[in-house]
């Protein structure tokens, strides 16, 4: 299941990449948060432990993960601004993104993948 997981968030990345190339930059926000989205649901089963909501799961995030330092503070300020923003992208009416707003989530979610698959090699 972690290793289903990680590829989902590797998935998804290259899907926000293509989705980049046609201009489609809500639902790139979209592919960007879910290729974190599956990453911190991969350390999640490593912990065994489980959540049904987004909510819970961003919960888990920034207190095992952020708030113990086992990842930067960078990589939550990073999730929390993808569930927002996926939230605005899908939900609320009129929010258009662009490429200046989603261009530079690219490395920094590339980077947060790379980070996660670290911690589960431990």
């Amino acid at each position: 299941l972690i290793s289903y997981r990680l590829e989902r968030a590797n998935e998804s990345y290259d899907e926000a990449i293509l989705m980049k190339k046609e201009r489609h930059y809500n639902t790139c926000a979209n592919r960007l948060y879910y290729a974190c989205f599956y990453a911190v649901l991969a350390l999640m089963e490593k912990y065994d432990l489980r959540s049904g909501k987004h909510s819970g799961i961003k919960a888990f995030f920034n207190q095992y993960l952020i708030k113990t330092g086992k990842m930067d503070k960078k990589f939550g300020k990073l999730y929390n601004e993808l569930f927002n923003s996926r939230h605005e992208a899908d939900y609320i009416e009129f929010v258009r993104f662009d490429s200046e707003t989603v261009e530079p989530w690219f490395k920094e979610v590339k980077d947060f993948i790379l980070t996660v698959e670290k911690l589960i090699e431990l």
